[in-house]
């Protein structure tokens, strides 16, 4: 019994008049970049389960990471403050000089928060950015009130920028922590050399050869520069930050 060939060609025909083999399409499409990857995964009719919603709970995270490392050098702070005045006024023979040191190491905390401040304040930024211009119009059905914001926050994913100055940074956490802390280490210092000194004032402020008149003056020029830094009139450039004028203003409209 003749077995059947399917694979020869047809009789009077030749080899090259066999039906070619179908394309692959998968083949034929992987050594191309597709134009229209990306299209749509952001679009204002996407749902809560989007790629929107995924980019939103990252940069959450990120903020949280950045807030975090901020309380932590607050943290340190406080309880720095807290053993140098523990030790400045356990016995009378302790040197008041400890409280003028204890300046410096939260100005230097200050410095690093600072800066944690404005690597915060990227991710943050974005944040608030998502929540005004997304979820805030999603709610209300409102427009978006920056219709440049998608420009924006493409340009920051491709170029990250810090967006407030080292100044500015400085004075937030004046305002929020750090001066408040200032003035009880100087108020407690002035206490020690006043109250408990073995000599009197300005004499007792004295260290060496540095008379405590200057050593006063400096202590309060020093304190006075950080009030005016910290309340001085300036344009804020942190996005949608709260802040105690904002919040007055509020109550007093109402």
């Amino acid at each position: 019994m003749p077995t059947a060939n399917t694979g020869a060609p047809r009789n009077g025909a030749s080899a090259d008049d066999a039906d070619p083999p179908a394309a692959d399409p998968d083949r034929s499409t992987a050594g191309r970049s597709d134009p229209t990857v990306g299209q749509g995964l952001l679009d204002a009719e996407m749902g809560p389960s989007s790629a929107m919603a995924h980019l939103y709970r990252g940069e959450v995270h990120r903020m949280t990471f950045w807030r975090e490392r901020l309380d932590r050098t607050t943290n340190w702070a406080v309880i720095v403050l807290a053993a140098v005045l523990t030790w400045a006024f356990s016995t009378d023979g302790n040197p008041h000089y400890l409280l003028l040191i204890g300046n410096v190491v939260l100005a230097t905390f200050l410095t690093i928060e600072a800066r944690r401040y404005r690597a915060y304040d990227i991710w943050r930024s974005r944040v608030r950015t998502l929540q005004k211009e997304i979820w805030a119009v999603g709610l209300d059905g409102s427009e978006p009130t920056d219709p440049a914001w998608r420009t924006r926050l493409a340009d920051d994913y491709r170029e990250p920028t810090v967006k407030i100055t080292t100044e500015e940074a400085i004075a937030h956490r004046l305002r929020r922590i750090y001066l408040p802390l200032f003035a009880v280490l100087n108020a407690a210092w002035v206490v020690r050399v006043t109250a408990f000194g073995t000599a009197n004032w300005p004499q007792s402020a004295g260290i060496g050869m540095v008379p405590g008149s200057v050593l006063t003056v400096a202590v309060g020029i020093t304190l006075l520069g950080a009030i005016v830094l910290a309340f001085r009139p300036r344009t804020w450039h942190a996005n949608a930050e709260l802040r105690t004028e904002e919040l007055r203003r509020e109550n007093s409209a109402e």
